[in-house]
């Protein structure tokens, strides 16, 4: 009887590890897997020490990237659009914990989840990259 609960307590335990992200929908292949290992100084930035506050690095990531203070955390999150062809688009922070894609179809995302508001149609959050903070600087990767 132990032999059957075990199976089925492997069973469950091999379903529920099934990794489902967006990368697995067939509407999210916009963007690109590309290396990401960027440093951003806090006593060159240090507005990004106040909570809400963001700042956007270009040059790396699919559209460069946008990193925000939580308020808990620093978070930071490709600036390309995952729902649409990269076409010279990208992620422009508001004020506040919000991003709108510059396109006409001005998708909006929110900063601290990654996922799309508003536009019940959207199916593909932001990528989201690794920030780790090491004294005054945060190293963003993936």
């Amino acid at each position: 009887m132990n032999r059957i609960y075990y199976i089925i307590l492997i069973a469950f335990m091999v379903v529920s590890c099934n990794k489902s992200d967006d990368n697995d929908n067939e509407n999210c292949k916009f963007l690109l897997d590309v290396q990401v290992n960027r440093t951003v100084s806090l006593n060159l930035n240090p507005n990004l020490e106040i909570p809400g506050n963001s700042l956007y690095i270009p040059n790396i990531g699919n559209a460069g990237v946008i990193v925000i203070n939580s308020g808990f955390e620093f978070l930071a999150w490709d600036a390309a659009d995952p729902n649409h062809v990269q076409n010279g688009c990208r992620l422009v922070s508001d004020s506040g914990f919000e991003a709108t894609c510059n396109c006409e179809d001005k998708n909006k995302y929110s900063l601290i989840t990654g996922q799309p508001l508003g536009n019940s149609a959207l199916q593909c959050g932001l990528r989201n990259y690794r920030v780790e903070r090491i004294e005054n600087t945060l190293v963003i990767s993936n």
